[in-house]
């Protein structure tokens, strides 16, 4: 079996996008258009992957690490000269390399493995993925040959009436013989308008020197769909959500709306869970089976287990249990775990908070760098008092306690087992197994009083 390299260009100055950010390292359904290439090829098994930078080099080399092998284009000269910045790490190779752009965030593994496996089988020097469009304008048109190999690629601006009414076009994708494509490459000029080094004119000095060249169709030309402006992204982005859609429907899930439901690429969701509109799952998150996830509920690399129910909240860098209720307007800060079958209701903010199980916070409250036990009511207005104006501090609450309303718990402090805190109480000191704390001043009534203030303000 002959090893399968990828060489990705990433060199250019994307001045359409009119950024700060390399093109490559922009979103698309939250993850960067260069991330989906390299995953898309992981699955491939490339031997090795060579991105070919320039503009921004560090900025994309400083976030994708050592993932990949770069070759360094310093003067942007055109396609093939990027290639050719890949000879050193490829030129004693022996087996297919594929030549890709790295704004082209939609091709499947599947296109790159039909590409790949029907180069190997037809013993081609090249083979160019080509897609049919209705309107092909401003695509290099592929010419073929009465035997339906390629004859050449001609660019918009050069073809004749004739060729421009051809539909098939050029992706800028290609598989070659690697031995093949470094010496052809060697043989590539400049003499052109632009006075750079076209990947294209490699394919007409291979087919020159008598070799075949092919052409694959894709199946599905939008995946062909380059990125060079924000509008493109925006198209890009439209097509991932809807093939991320159709597969999670296909793998048991219910979403009532796809037209208002954005989910992203890394987004796992278990069957029999039913996502209601308005609602964004974001970066890692994994979503169990049988969950109701929404209306207008915002998750962002949170872990839901099975059975659990929740709507209109935000939940960031959280772990949610099995059975576990959620909402309406939470909101859940990283660091948050959430026991099996809790309760989080209307208003509440948790963070840095580990909640037991059975635990029910179900409105107006913030619990936040504490560790909550099992069973225990937080009720109404309770807020963990975690601030000095220095330091965080921690609260700990342990099973079966019932804190009352509007209490402050002003941490370091410690509820312990079956403890309860009168309603309005300020808690400052530990409070003792199954004791009762009241922290708060004696209710003094002076009868009458409430006339004289009456009259008073009526005087004035």
């Amino acid at each position: 079996m002959q090893h399968v390299y990828a060489v990705i260009l990433a060199a250019g100055k994307g001045t359409r996008m009119k950024s700060r950010k390399h093109k490559v390292l922009h979103p698309v359904c939250g993850k960067p258009m260069i991330d989906h290439i390299l995953d898309t090829l992981d699955e491939l098994e490339t031997e090795k992957t060579i991105l070919v930078v320039g503009h921004q080099a560090e900025a994309v080399k400083e976030h994708l690490g050592d993932r990949v092998l770069f070759a360094d284009q310093k003067e942007q000269l055109g396609t093939a000269h990027a290639v050719m910045q890949a000879r050193p790490l490829l030129q004693n190779e022996e087996g297919i390399t594929l030549v890709i752009n790295g704004d082209h965030p939609l091709f499947t593994a599947e296109t790159f493995r039909k590409l790949v496996e029907n180069h190997r089988a037809s013993g081609a020097a090249a083979t160019v993925l080509t897609a049919v469009m209705e309107n092909p304008t401003g695509y290099g048109r592929i010419v073929r040959r009465e035997d339906g190999q390629v004859d050449r690629i001609v660019e918009q601006k050069d073809a004749s009436e004739e060729e421009r009414a051809i539909k098939e076009i050029n992706t800028g994708t290609y598989c070659f013989d690697n031995q093949k494509l470094f010496s052809a490459l060697s043989l590539v000029n400049n003499n052109n308008a632009q006075g750079e080094y076209y990947l294209p004119d490699v394919v007409a000095i291979l087919r020159e020197q008598g070799q075949p060249i092919r052409a694959e169709i894709l199946d599905d030309p939008d995946e062909a769909m380059g990125v060079n402006d924000r509008v493109q992204m925006a198209e890009a982005a439209k097509q991932m959500r809807e093939r991320i859609l159709r597969k999670a429907m296909r793998s048991g899930v219910t979403i009532i709306d796809p037209a208002s439901t954005y989910i992203e690429a890394d987004v796992e969701i278990g069957p029999d869970t039913v996502i209601e509109p308005g609602t964004f799952l974001r970066g890692k998150t994994v979503i169990g089976e049988g969950c109701h996830i929404g209306p207008q509920a915002d998750l962002s690399d949170v872990v839901v287990a099975d059975g659990a129910r929740i709507r209109y909240a935000v939940i960031e860098g959280s772990k949610i249990r099995e059975q576990a209720k959620v909402g309406p307007y939470a909101y859940l800060r990283p660091g948050t775990d959430l026991g099996a079958n809790t309760k989080v209701g209307c208003f509440v903010d948790l963070k840095k908070a580990n909640i037991g199980n059975g635990t029910k916070i179900s409105h107006l409250a913030y619990v936040g760098d504490a560790d909550v036990g099992e069973n225990v009511n937080v009720s109404c207005g309770v807020i963990t008092v975690n601030y000095d104006g220095l330091n965080k501090h921690k609260t700990v609450i342990e099973d079966g306690a019932f804190v009352g309303c509007n209490v402050n718990l002003v941490a370091p402090v410690k509820v312990e087992e079956g403890a309860y805190v009168a309603a309005g109480s300020t808690i400052t000191d530990n409070v003792p197994k199954d004791a009762l704390a009241i922290a708060r001043e004696r209710q003094t009534n002076k009868p009458g009083y409430a006339q004289k203030l009456k009259e008073k303000r009526s005087a004035k």
